[in-house]
C-alpha cells in the first residue's frame, strides 16, 4: 500500500491559507476540507491522503501516526470532537474511538 499523500508537503502555503498552511474557507478564517473518508483503524494501512482534521463520532482513545511520522495517543476523546491534526494513519492498536472520518 502506498503511503498517504500529503497535498501540502511542498513547504509552500496552500492557496488561501493562513499561517498554518491550511486552506481557509473564504471569509471565515476556518480550515475547509475538500474530501472526507470513513476511517478504519489499521496498524499497516495508511489513509489515502494525510488529513486536515479527524472527526471522532464515538468517544474513546485515538492512536495516530502524524504527518511527520510520529505516533501519538489522544486519550479519552469525547464523541463529536474535531481534532485539527494531520494524520497519515489511525492505528488499530490503542484506538477505541469509533465513527471516525478523515477530512482532507
Amino acid at each position: 500500500m502506498a503511503a498517504a499523500v500529503d497535498q501540502y508537503s511542498s513547504g509552500e502555503p496552500a492557496p488561501n491559507s493562513g499561517a498554518t498552511g491550511y486552506c481557509m474557507a473564504p471569509g471565515t478564517g476556518e480550515s475547509s476540507g475538500t474530501s472526507a473518508v470513513a476511517v478504519t483503524p489499521s496498524d499497516t494501512v495508511d489513509l489515502t491522503y494525510v488529513s486536515r482534521e479527524l472527526y471522532v463520532g464515538g468517544a474513546g482513545n485515538v492512536t495516530a501516526i502524524m504527518a511527520d511520522g510520529s505516533t501519538v495517543l489522544f486519550s479519552t476523546v469525547p464523541a463529536g470532537t474535531r481534532l485539527p491534526i494531520r494524520v497519515s494513519r489511525v492505528k488499530a492498536t490503542g484506538t477505541t474511538a469509533t465513527l471516525m472520518v478523515a477530512i482532507s
